[in-house]
Formats: structure tokens, C-alpha cells, sequence
């Protein structure tokens, strides 16, 4: 099974924290449209006819696309791909573009899943974020979706953020429990240097939030969704169970994956490819039949490194088995003291074959994840 990333690189305004490849110049979107659809039609042999599972539409601000948009893509998807049955068609949006009209129009297409950036249900957390919507919004958005039938729906929250209390946190962790959402992302405050914080940062104009209040924070995360019969799937994902995103737990668990739009990158099991990150030079590129991207050849080092990377942060752990046979490397042998040393601190577990990190751990998976790095083909 397969996967197709969609990126649709346009938002109303630029949210002061986010580095991801975008613009506010949507007048351009008629002709990224159409390159990205030429785009699918000529990788269409990229998946190597494996059957498609999982449709993801990511930005950017996809909800900013007319359904009709929306539909064609699908189409052509459907036309140059396998797809299974009842695929898991994601759409990201924002609170603000889902006004009731847009949900009724949205609920006569194929999405049947609905990833919510709120962020935060406080006003004051969103304006200093430079939100565009508002908690009302947000909360006028889930419940609409739900009146008109989605019942798969993802919310994104945000912590760390300065002047937020725990208790604020904790508010804001009840409120989304309380929607009855079926998953629920949040992601500590990352602040990168291209962006509006990282430019007040370099000013000494703003204060980052220390580690053990984000510590603090992610710690009561998890406990009060683990509290009410969330699973935490990975560091950030939580869900009902059986409700995971197929779609990130595809990028996980090393499937295929074929990523449309400029800067989206692709994954066959051999090579990670990636267009370029310009809106107009992607579409130049596509209408001229001279794309832009970059392609790597991933060796088994490299392979391993990642499969060590993204399963660390995962319930499904590291499996010892998989590595020796996968790669040649019997990691237990190698790296048996600092593996039992993290089993002696607390921080992972050992089942069979399987490593597992605990919470406490998953607090360090980026860290012990690089201390396990192979650094030597």
C-alpha cells in the first residue's frame, strides 16, 4: 500500500511560526493547479503500480482550494492510480475557511477525514501566533464538520507557547476531549530561524520557553489523554483507538509515498526525491515539461539512521530481528551498554525483539535516536 501527498502551498497570511514551503499570492493557484496535475499524470508509474491507500491534500492552507478543485484532483488520481476501495482522503483547514457552506460542499466529495489547524482555543494565544481564525471559529468549525457527517476529524494544538500556564494547557487539552474528536496532534513550539519568531529571536525581542516547562507540558499531554482512552501512537499523535492517520503512519512505518506540488518530497523504497521550492519555478518547470527536484539514493547506513529516527517515536518501536535481517547489523551486540543503560534509566522497554521508549523517553527520542546512529556503511 502507497500514499500521495498533495502540497498546496497557499495561506491567507503567514502564521508567525511556520517554515513550510508557502505564499499568499493565491492568484497563482490556477496555474500550480494545473502543474501539479500534470505532475500526476507523468509520475504516474512512480508507485510501481502498488494500490493507492491513503490521499493527503497539505500546505500551506488546502482548504483555501474550491471543492471543484478538490474533485478533479481526485479524479485524475483515480484515473492514473490504483486505489483501494475506501481510501483515507485527507484534508488540512483552517477554521476560518470552514464556514457551513464550505462543509456542505466539502461533505459531497470523496474527504472523509479532516485535519483542523486550531492550535489553541485561546484568542490570545492565536493573535500572537497570527492566526487568522478565532477560538469561536474553531469551535463552530468541529462542530459543523460533525453535524454534517465527518466522522474522522484530527485537531492540531500547540504548546510551549510563552505565557501560556499549565493549567491554560490543560484547558485547552479538556476543551478538545470535550469535541469528541477522534485524533488529536500537538507539537511543542519550534522556533526556526526564517520565520517571524526566529527573526524576534535573533532581536532578543522574544523569550522561548524553557525545557522543563515544555517537558512539563508534554508530560501532562500525555497523561490526560492517555486519561481519556487517547493511544499515543507517536510523540505528537494521539488517538481513539483504531483511529490513527494511515497516512502519517505510512511515512513511519517506510511505505511509499509519491509527494505532488513544489517541495514536496517523495519516498519509493530506494531514492527520497523532492521538487523544487518555488511556486513559480514549479510551474514552470511542469508547463515546460522541464520539472525541478532533487533526488537522493538512500545507501543502507542511511536507510537504517531513519528507520531509527521515525520508529523511535513510535509505539511500534525498533525490532532488533528486522534490523539484522534488513541491514546486517546486530544493533544489541553494538550498542548493548547504552541499551541498557536507557532499559536501567526507564527511558525504553524490551519485548522479544522489540525496543519501545517510554514516556520519559519519547521526551529524549530525537537524542537517543542520534546516539544509535550507525556512522559507518
Amino acid at each position: 500500500m502507497a500514499g500521495i501527498y498533495l502540497h498546496i502551498p497557499f495561506c491567507r497570511q503567514a502564521c508567525h511560526y511556520c517554515d513550510f514551503h508557502f505564499s499568499t499570492q493565491v492568484k497563482t493557484m490556477g496555474d500550480l493547479l494545473q502543474a501539479m496535475r500534470r505532475e500526476l499524470q507523468s509520475r504516474r508509474n512512480y508507485l510501481e503500480g502498488e494500490a493507492v491507500e491513503t490521499i493527503y491534500f497539505g500546505g500551506g492552507t488546502p482548504s483555501l482550494l474550491p471543492t471543484d478543485d478538490i474533485q478533479r484532483i481526485l479524479d485524475d488520481i483515480y484515473i492514473y492510480f490504483p486505489v483501494v476501495e475506501k481510501p483515507e482522503i485527507t484534508l488540512e483547514a483552517n477554521p476560518d475557511d470552514l464556514t457551513y457552506h464550505k462543509i456542505i460542499e466539502l461533505a459531497r466529495t470523496p474527504v472523509n477525514r479532516l485535519s483542523i489547524g486550531i492550535q489553541s482555543f485561546r484568542n490570545q494565544d492565536l493573535q500572537w501566533m497570527n492566526r487568522a481564525h478565532t477560538a469561536a471559529q474553531a469551535d463552530f468549525s468541529v462542530k459543523c464538520a460533525q453535524d454534517r457527517g465527518f466522522e474522522n476529524i484530527t485537531i492540531d494544538l500547540i504548546y510551549s507557547i510563552p505565557g501560556l500556564s499549565e493549567r491554560d494547557w490543560l484547558e485547552n487539552i479538556r476543551k478538545a476531549v470535550d469535541m469528541q474528536v477522534q485524533h488529536i496532534s500537538a507539537y511543542s513550539l519550534t522556533i526556526e530561524p526564517k520565520t517571524a519568531f526566529g527573526h524576534q529571536l535573533a532581536k532578543q525581542e522574544l523569550q522561548p520557553v524553557d525545557d522543563h516547562t515544555s517537558g512539563t507540558q508534554f508530560l501532562a499531554l500525555v497523561h490526560e489523554l492517555k486519561r481519556c482512552g487517547f493511544e499515543q501512537y507517536e510523540v505528537s499523535n494521539f488517538c481513539l483507538p483504531g483511529m490513527q492517520s494511515k497516512h502519517n503512519s505510512a511515512y513511519w512505518l517506510g511505505k511509499k509515498y509519491l509527494g505532488v506540488g513544489p517541495s514536496a518530497h517523495s519516498f519509493n523504497g530506494a531514492t527520497r526525491q523532492w521538487n523544487v521550492a518555488s511556486n513559480a519555478l514549479y510551474v514552470k518547470g511542469w508547463m515546460n515539461g522541464v520539472p525541478e527536484f532533487e533526488i537522493e539514493t538512500l545507501d543502507d547506513r542511511t536507510q537504517l539512521n531513519e528507520y531509527l529516527m521515525t520508529r523511535l517515536r513510535t509505539s511500534w518501536g525498533i525490532d532488533l530481528d528486522h534490523i539484522r535481517s534488513a541491514f546486517g547489523v546486530d544493533l544489541w551486540q553494538i550498542e548493548n551498554d547504552y541499551l541498557l543503560q536507557l532499559l536501567q534509566d526507564g527511558l525504553m522497554v524490551k519485548e522479544n525483539s522489540t525496543l519501545t521508549l517510554t514516556t520519559q523517553g519519547l521526551l529524549q527520542a530525537d537524542r537517543i535516536a542520534s546516539e544509535l546512529f550507525i556512522l559507518e556503511s
